[in-house]
């Protein structure tokens, strides 16, 4: 692993408080007040079989996104930086993510950043150019995925 120290700070930074997207299981925001089970269907989703699957889905959608340009991940919160990494070692690092586990990704060249935390059923995008949003929108797609921007962020 290559270690680039503080190199992504500053970027991360400005990007945490630029509008977010959402890449999910569902296609839009479930409201507080909703019928239906939201929490008991969460927690199957996150049981080990379902959450790695849906974290390899993640994987292919970073690595793809990878092939458009160049790609910089920390598995420890930004202490550590590795740009592109080996696809098969990533796509196993990010299925096997676990515990208090977080991953970071930052398209510096774009400048937009994706999140995935160990407890979520979804990845966070931030700060992504039109052209970038339309990329990931695509790319979730063909995962079965969906894309949709929370009210809250946009008032960011």
């Amino acid at each position: 692993m290559r270690r680039v120290l503080f190199q992504y700070d500053e970027l991360t930074e400005k990007l945490l408080k630029k509008p977010y997207w959402v890449v999910d299981i569902l296609p839009e925001q479930v409201p507080g007040d909703a019928g239906g089970q939201y929490f008991a269907v969460e927690r199957y989703f996150l049981q080990r079989e379902q959450i790695v699957a849906l974290r390899l889905k993640f994987a292919r959608i970073l690595l793809k996104l990878n092939c458009y340009c160049d790609m910089a991940v920390s598995f420890d919160a930004g202490e550590n930086w590795e740009k592109n990494p080996e696809p098969a070692g990533f796509a196993q690092r990010v299925a096997c993510l676990s515990g208090g586990a977080f991953l970071r990704v930052v398209f510096e060249s774009q400048e937009t950043m994706i999140d995935l935390d160990t407890g979520d059923t979804w990845m966070t995008v931030f700060g992504p150019n039109p052209a970038m949003l339309d990329r990931v929108r695509k790319l979730a797609g063909s995962e079965g995925l969906f894309v949709w921007c929370p009210p809250e962020s946009i008032a960011l």
